[in-house]
């Protein structure tokens, strides 16, 4: 059985290789030019008949050509790198996402692009891993996080091990973590929070702090915005395990969402920084004390 289904699985293997071969593909061409000047040089009008006769067999064979390419290959979108903020990172991912074949990633193709469950993690450490191997500057994160459950965040490992290693290639990371008043009065809360800061300042990460209660509908968003050349918004919160989740990329119009972080961060005594130290200030002596008064905590967090 083997030996009679070996040679066949050969011989298709090798047809299929020699219709799609480049140099074919160059003589046809070359055939497609020259039969057609050979026939008006031509004076024998049996000559003329015969090579125009030849010149349609040949048409034919390159459309069926084109079709047959066109179903062992599969067809992508070229996109313009011109148009992206930055044309180099956006290459640089795109080539990325192009050599994996992600399930919809010819979206990219318009600056833009949709991913879904397990996939918004694995892309999160792509854009990252992209700005510490490319030549983008700066080499900055700006990362406004919607804080509803601090120990998920402690979960994502890979995403936090990409982080520290872009301090070390000497880039910054900036993340906000924009909290409800009512959890920042809550013990658990607070404490998971608080690790979950000091978790972040030990792999280098500024940490900032924002009351969801005071930020207008389009502040409250989670996003990352990478360097100036690229946008996660992340439009449905994943939970622990990301099997449900949904997150885009943008790679044009990225200064706008960097202006929007700065707008929250601030700076001087009103920033999300001093915001955050102010928490602390209150909050850490109870947690380390075991002494929680929530009354207390309520009135410090209405004046962050």
């Amino acid at each position: 059985m083997t030996t009679t289904t070996q040679p066949r699985r050969d011989v298709s293997t090798r047809v299929a290789e020699a219709l799609s071969s480049q140099v074919l593909n160059a003589l046809v061409g070359i055939a497609g030019i020259a039969i057609p000047i050979a026939a008006w040089v031509a004076e024998k009008s049996l000559l003329k008949d015969v090579l125009l006769a030849a010149e349609t067999v040949l048409l034919l064979l390159m459309v069926a050509n084109h079709m047959w390419l066109r179903r062992i290959y599969i067809q992508l979108r070229r996109a313009n790198d011109r148009h992206m903020s930055d044309a180099r990172y956006f290459a640089l991912v795109r080539e990325q996402l192009e050599r994996e074949l992600m399930a919809g990633f010819g979206e990219i193709a318009d600056g833009h692009l949709q991913v879904y469950a397990s996939e918004v993690p694995r892309l999160s450490v792509l854009l990252f891993q992209a700005l510490i191997d490319s030549g983008t500057e700066p080499k900055r994160v700006l990362a406004a996080d919607l804080t509803t459950s601090p120990d998920l965040l402690t979960q994502r490992r890979e995403y936090l091990a990409v982080n520290r290693r872009l301090i070390e290639a000497g880039g910054t990371v900036q993340r906000l973590f924009i909290c409800w008043q009512d959890d920042l009065a809550r013990e658990g809360f607070a404490r998971s929070l608080l690790e979950l800061v000091d978790h972040h300042r030990s792999l280098g990460v500024q940490c900032a702090l924002a009351v969801r209660d005071r930020l207008r509908a389009d502040q409250a968003v989670d996003f990352v915005v990478v360097s100036k050349a690229a946008v996660l918004l992340e439009e449905e919160q994943g939970d622990a395990d990301y099997r449900r989740g949904r997150s885009s990329v943008y790679f044009k119009h990225v200064e706008r969402w960097a202006g929007r972080f700065e707008s929250i961060w601030g700076h001087g005594s009103d920033s999300a920084p001093f915001v955050l130290q102010s928490y602390e200030t209150t909050v850490r002596p109870m947690l380390n004390g075991g002494a929680w008064d929530e009354a207390a905590v309520r009135e410090a967090a209405a004046r962050l």
